[in-house]
């Protein structure tokens, strides 16, 4: 599988190609689309409303968040499948809004793509 990364909405690109998507469930406040250069909004990709609230960015929890997180998932088969396609054909770099780097929905979201790369029909 090629490279996955995860940056921060509100940067600006920074030269890095390949194909870019957001993959929080409510757009960015005050990012335009053109500004982000996102290629697809993922929403199905996202964790719920309730496991959101649940996490809050909480340290503690993350562990929890990143299971919990990956059942959704398994619920989601045709996003994640789309997504494995996007990066089985390049680089795609998964964006969030959250101020948190290290303990996101879209660290948790590259872990899962990882861990299903054998799984993309080529």
């Amino acid at each position: 599988m090629t490279a996955i990364a995860v940056t921060r909405a509100y940067d600006p690109p920074a030269g890095e190609k390949g194909f870019r998507v957001l993959v929080d469930r409510l757009w960015s406040r005050g990012l335009s689309k053109a500004r982000a250069a996102i290629d697809l909004w993922r929403r199905a990709s996202t964790p719920s409303d309730a496991l959101r609230h649940r996490y809050q960015h909480d340290p503690a929890r993350w562990d929890e968040f990143r299971a919990r997180d990956a059942q959704e998932l398994s619920m989601q088969e045709a996003a994640v499948r789309e997504l494995l396609q996007h990066c089985a054909a390049g680089t795609v770099t998964l964006l969030y809004a959250s101020r948190e780097q290290q303990l996101n929905n879209a660290v948790a979201l590259r872990e899962y793509l990882q861990a299903r790369e054998n799984d993309v029909v080529r």
